[in-house]
């Protein structure tokens, strides 16, 4: 079937942030079995901050990465399964691991004025024949021009796709149409969008991309993603549905693996709390919501106030020592 949009179902990595790291095999080849039996194309599994995350500082996985990797690629008969590689986090042992294993696609993943640090894993990837995605997080901190910019970086590095991340669910719909449009203007491969529902515009921001000329868009079942989660794909799915854009995904099917089999896993459901919402406000990477809630309980006080700080000194992913430091500062002020 031809499909007018690729989705990429992210909750088995960018879930992982909510889950706290700890899914369990039997937790992931129950979820990919019922996500590729509803015809999702791409399935991304890893830690919540890629291939490698599983440290003390971005938090410890329960299971092995790699034997959930091994898992989703052995569950899964139909749909792709990805990874995610934050170079510095990831190494290049790690990727080839991950395609020994079975992988089909790596998205290689850095702020969005850093794209020459995708280079070296990006042809890596490609050398292992793997379909490579330039993914430029924390979006909004740069304008469309020098998006355009880092994304021809990517793409002369070997990049198939390129994607904006809205890595703190910050965006506007018109300022990621103006981003994608101005992608679709100058970079020849297919352009692709991953939202964050921190300001509820997940659905929205995800749709104004898909008619500024986006072709892949992420999901997450159930809304499974740090923060306050990502496109939710069985509401999406429905969406497109009702405006005939063909996803190829079962309806039925998706809401049945929604509602049976990631609804009872969720530590908590998934919403806009105060938090979460602060982060789409300040602009702080999604995954510092749990660290900065921990850091407020640790030094006594107010996890906004820690997020607002974060925002205002623009701290990137990889920084989340920074969240501590805030923490301690506030507490003596």
């Amino acid at each position: 079937m031809k499909r007018d949009v690729i989705l990429t179902e992210v909750a088995l990595r960018d879930g992982s942030h909510a889950m706290r790291h700890q899914f369990t095999e039997a937790q992931v080849r129950a979820a990919v079995a019922g996500l590729d039996a509803a015809n999702i194309p791409y399935i991304e599994v890893a830690h919540g901050d890629g291939l490698g995350g599983s440290t003390i500082q971005y938090g410890r996985s329960l299971t092995d990465e790699f034997k959930l990797i091994e898992a989703a690629v052995e569950t899964a008969k139909h749909a792709k399964i990805a990874v995610l590689s934050l170079p510095g986090i990831a190494t290049k042992p790690d990727i080839k691991r991950a395609a020994d294993l079975g992988v089909s696609m790596v998205r290689v993943a850095t702020h969005v004025t850093e794209a020459d640090v995708s280079l070296k894993h990006l042809a890596y990837s490609k050398e292992l024949g793997l379909e490579t995605v330039g993914f430029l997080m924390m979006s909004h901190m740069a304008e469309s021009r020098e998006i355009v910019e880092q994304a021809k970086i990517m793409v002369n590095g070997g990049a198939d796709v390129i994607y904006i991340v809205d890595s703190a669910g910050a965006l506007l719909p018109n300022q990621v149409m103006d981003r994608v449009q101005a992608l679709k203007q100058e970079i020849a491969v297919p352009i692709g969008f991953h939202a964050h529902n921190n300001l509820s515009l997940a659905v929205a921001n995800s749709l104004a991309a898909i008619e500024a000329g986006a072709e892949r868009i992420d999901g997450s079942i159930r809304c499974l993603g740090a923060g306050a989660g990502n496109t939710q794909t069985e509401v999406f799915v429905s969406v497109l549905d009702k405006m005939a854009i063909q996803t190829g995904v079962d309806l039925y099917k998706i809401m049945d693996v929604a509602e049976e089999i990631i609804a009872p896993i969720l530590p908590q459901p998934q919403e806009i709390t105060r938090g979460s919402l602060v982060l789409g406000y300040a602009g702080v990477y999604s995954s510092f919501l749990l660290h900065a809630q921990k850091a407020a309980e640790k030094f006594g006080v107010d996890s906004r106030d820690i997020l607002m700080e974060i925002g205002r000194r623009k701290a990137v992913g990889g920084q989340e020592d920074m969240i501590l430091e805030v923490a301690a500062e506030l507490q003596k002020a």
